[in-house]
Parts: structure tokens; C-alpha cells; sequence
């Protein structure tokens, strides 16, 4: 997987552009890495759904006169479609493992850890959502 080179991304490398800096640049964060992985396994849900689409859709050769040609239109889809879906799987396996490698030296955080500390970010949210209440009725208050 490629990224775009700096000036198509409209980043000039400006004075301190050198090659580390530029290398820098082109690295793609972990998060940008997820979001390709998930667009990556929607567009798989949704090749493998148009597969099962044509295979509903073709007729078994049980003795049915059966057009040649649209048998072989058919064929060549479910393969072409066969084909994307290994590139897709390929390219899934590549985000995947760029991943990891960002995230090798991290550890994961514990589930609970996670509900407490979103519990507290809810605590100091309402908390700023009172304040902002009580300023603008004592404003109110005032006029």
C-alpha cells in the first residue's frame, strides 16, 4: 500500500523538508490505517453479497437448454468478482499487519479501564454542560 506522495496531499515539505522529515510524512497513523481496514471489509461484505447475488442467480446445468453466452458472461463476473475479493483480502491482510507493527510496543487497555475513564469524561461533561446552564440564567437574570 502506497500513500500519496506530499505535494499531492497539498503539504509542501517546506525548509525543513528533508528526507526524514518527508519519510515522517508519508507514514500513515494507525487511526487512518483503521478506517482503510474498515472500508476495506465493507467493500468485502459487499463483493461477497453481489457473489451470492449471480450464484442465486445462475441456473444449474441439469439438461436446461441454457444460453452459452450468458452462462459465459456470468462465469467471467463471479470470477472477476472472485479476483477483487482476493486483492480485498490482500490488501486487509497488509492493513492489518501495519498495524500490529504501530501497535507492537503498545499495551491494551483493560475494558474496565476504558468504562471509568469514559465515565469520568461524562462526569466533567455534564458537569460543564451545568455551569454553561447556570452562566446563561444568570445572564438571563441580568438582562
Amino acid at each position: 500500500m502506497s500513500t500519496p506522495p506530499l505535494a499531492a496531499s497539498g503539504m509542501a515539505p517546506g525548509p525543513f523538508g528533508g528526507p526524514q522529515a518527508q519519510q515522517a510524512a508519508r507514514e500513515v497513523n494507525t487511526a487512518s490505517l483503521c478506517r482503510i481496514g474498515q472500508e476495506t471489509v465493507q467493500d468485502i461484505v459487499y463483493r461477497t453479497m453481489e457473489i451470492f447475488q449471480l450464484l442465486r442467480n445462475m441456473q444449474l446445468p441439469n439438461g436446461v437448454t441454457y444460453h452459452t453466452g450468458t452462462y459465459q458472461d456470468r462465469l467471467a463476473k463471479l470470477q472477476d468478482h472472485l479476483r477483487q475479493l482476493s486483492i480485498l483480502f490482500r490488501k486487509l491482510r497488509l492493513v492489518y499487519d501495519k498495524c500490529n507493527e504501530n501497535c507492537g510496543g503498545m499495551d491494551p487497555i483493560p475494558v474496565e479501564k476504558l468504562k471509568q475513564k469514559n465515565q469520568q469524561l461524562k462526569q466533567i461533561m455534564d458537569q460543564l454542560r451545568n455551569l454553561i446552564w447556570d452562566i446563561n440564567a444568570m445572564l438571563a437574570m441580568r438582562n
